[in-house]
């Protein structure tokens, strides 16, 4: 079995615990699955999933199986599944936008959007060039800073993390993402797990 997680800029695929991608602005060229193996996908992008399934007409929308109690209203398939792989805890997403999800007893409590930190980091250059400055991942928040440089950073970087923490309380965190372990050194109680969407399709296969 291959499940595959087809992104904006990426195809993610998961077999047997392996994990591999491969750019979806194009057709898939390393997925090749055995004789009768099924493929399971979701898909946030409709032109690299027709890429797919012309390839591989047999292939299943996991979507299509998909429950999850909550009464958030059009949330993106990849945050739904990703929360069918916990019970309880908050999962924050960092990529071009940062996704945070609240889990409690299997249900879904509600959720909200950030910009992502390169976004943050281009809204400083917008201002003025002389704020176009490299994120400092290692910025101490609770020092006043005392350059601009590490101003930049520190107003970033702290505005996050003191959400994350009003929002997350005694629960555990769970960062995925590209900038998924930048943002969880400032947690003790924080796991980086980057195969959450997987987690959460084989759950979804259980349920079924």
């Amino acid at each position: 079995m291959i499940l595959c997680d087809i992104g904006n800029s990426f195809y993610h695929y998961y077999r047997e615990g392996r994990i591999w991608k491969e750019p979806s602005n194009a057709a898939p060229k390393t997925l090749k699955p055995d004789k009768g193996e099924e493929i399971y996908y979701i898909s946030v992008k409709e032109p690299a999933t027709k890429r797919l399934l012309e390839l591989f007409p047999e292939a299943k929308n996991l979507g299509d199986l998909l429950y999850l109690d909550t009464e958030y209203r059009g949330l993106g398939i990849d945050r739904a599944v990703a929360c069918k792989a916990l019970q309880d805890g908050v999962i924050v997403d960092a990529g071009s936008a940062i996704t945070v999800d609240i889990l409690q007893n299997g249900m879904h409590l509600g959720g909200y959007i950030l910009p992502g930190l390169q976004r943050y980091r281009n809204i400083y250059a917008e201002i003025s060039p002389k704020l176009d400055k490299a994120i400092h991942y290692d910025v101490s928040t609770t020092m006043l800073p005392q350059n601009t440089a590490d101003a930049i950073s520190y107003g970033i970087i702290t505005s996050i993390v003191c959400l994350l923490e009003r929002t997350a309380k005694n629960k555990r965190i769970f960062f995925t993402g590209g900038d998924g372990p930048s943002l969880a050194r400032y947690f003790s109680h924080s796991i980086v797990d980057n195969s959450l969407v997987f987690k959460g399709m084989l759950n979804i296969l259980k349920e079924r």
